[in-house]
């Protein structure tokens, strides 16, 4: 059963605009799935995961662009960056739009060389498991979550009445395809392969790391401490290695999608802003398991019951703006006086504060805290507690609780 993706009109109307599509993302998000979903019938599908295919991009450029004529499907394009020249010479040689659509497990700018060989060539989208949206298979045009109530009125319309039990079973079995769609039916089989996987073919490709046992142990430090500023010296001391390492380790971490580091709102105007960035594991559910806990009850009473709900916000925030082909200016607030607002977006010289929270009644100290917003000198717009009510709330004449069934 194919579940239809947001991100499908977005990347055709960049096929009429780009020579080069690049799609990126984790490993098993769907990125082939859904491109050959949307591949018209005459573009050629190859996969560089096939090694006499791989060998010969990776050896002879010209002739893999001799035998393989575009329109073409290139999947894991981060094997063969040396075939980058010749598909810029056959971009550049061609006035047809499209002619090039390829999928990377890992960041592109990752890719030596590939960034500055296409530059103004290629558009770049980034995807990730399924959405809540695409999820629930309904509602796949709504625009990027943004706090302006005329915004919000689209979203409000269609949210059901959160189901605490239903929304920890999404974050505890996660968003790739393959479980969403029950393609794979043991989870945690299905995680301990995508381990395996992930360590043999992504990490080795991007850096030798020459304990893998020790590695995982990190992804597992990383996985429990989602939703928290990072902590370089605390990681490398739980895991026992040395903080450039911890450095190193990190960075495979984000180039192949497994985290996300979010940003501090940064200013001129006051330097009391803590300048830490907070990291977000970017799938709830291998966090999930890679932090042991065996069912959606147990995850809902743990320890990191609050932790899990912000990351899946996040998540969903993020999604909501990638699949619409857009980077969100998104950031967390936090001063030196411990005052913290969970996320601030930023859009047209406007700061729209968003707290999460697990709870059900509406408190106006959830708020609180947004006022300090204030000394950046920037108009502060509406700001949205994301929660467990029932329903949409005032809290205050310019703040409102949301249900968490907006996402």
């Amino acid at each position: 059963m194919y579940y239809s993706r947001s991100l499908k009109d977005v990347w055709l109307k960049a096929s009429r605009q780009f020579g080069v599509l690049l799609l990126t993302g984790p490993r098993q998000a769907g990125k082939t799935t859904f491109l050959k979903h949307i591949c018209p019938a005459d573009r050629t599908y190859i996969t560089l995961d096939d090694p006499p295919t791989r060998a010969l991009a990776q050896e002879d450029g010209g002739l893999f662009m001799k035998r393989f004529a575009p329109p073409l499907l290139i999947d894991e394009i981060q094997y063969a960056p040396s075939l980058m020249p010749y598909i810029k010479i056959a971009v550049d040689s061609s006035s047809k739009k499209g002619q090039f659509w390829l999928t990377g497990s890992q960041q592109f700018l990752m890719m030596k060389g590939i960034s500055e060989t296409l530059a103004g060539r290629v558009a770049i989208l980034n995807i990730l498991g399924f959405s809540n949206r695409e999820r629930e298979r309904s509602n796949l045009d709504i625009e990027p979550l943004i706090p302006e109530k005329k915004m919000l009125a689209p979203r409000l319309s269609y949210a059901k009445k959160p189901n605490l039990r239903q929304i920890y079973k999404n974050i505890w079995l996660g968003s790739f395809p393959a479980l969403v769609a029950r393609s794979a039916k043991n989870r945690e089989l299905y995680y301990s392969s995508y381990l395996q996987t992930y360590l043999q073919r992504d990490v080795r490709d991007l850096t030798q790391v020459g304990d893998e046992t020790a590695f995982l142990k990190f992804i597992r430090a990383c996985a429990a401490r989602t939703a928290q500023l990072l902590n370089l010296a605390d990681l490398a001391k739980d895991t026992d290695i040395s903080i450039p390492t911890a450095k190193k380790w990190l960075s495979i971490l984000r180039a192949s999608f497994q985290i996300f580091l979010l940003q501090p709102y940064h200013s001129n105007i006051t330097q009391r802003l803590i300048k830490t960035p907070k990291l977000y594991f970017l799938d709830t559910g291998l966090c999930s398991y890679l932090t042991e806990w065996t069912s959606p009850a147990n995850l809902e009473a743990g320890a990191m019951s609050g932790a899990i709900f912000e990351t899946y916000v996040f998540s969903e925030i993020l999604k909501s703006y990638w699949y619409k082909g857009l980077e969100p200016t998104i950031y967390y607030y936090r001063d030196k006086d411990k005052k913290e607002i969970d996320f601030v977006i930023e859009k047209n010289q406007k700061l729209y504060p968003i707290e999460v929270k697990k709870g059900t009644a509406p408190k106006k100290d959830w708020v609180g805290q947004f006022s300090v917003l204030s000394k950046l000198k920037k108009e502060i717009s509406n700001g949205i507690v994301i929660c467990m009510t029932d329903r949409a709330l005032p809290i205050d004449d310019k703040n409102d609780a949301v249900p968490i069934t907006i996402l």
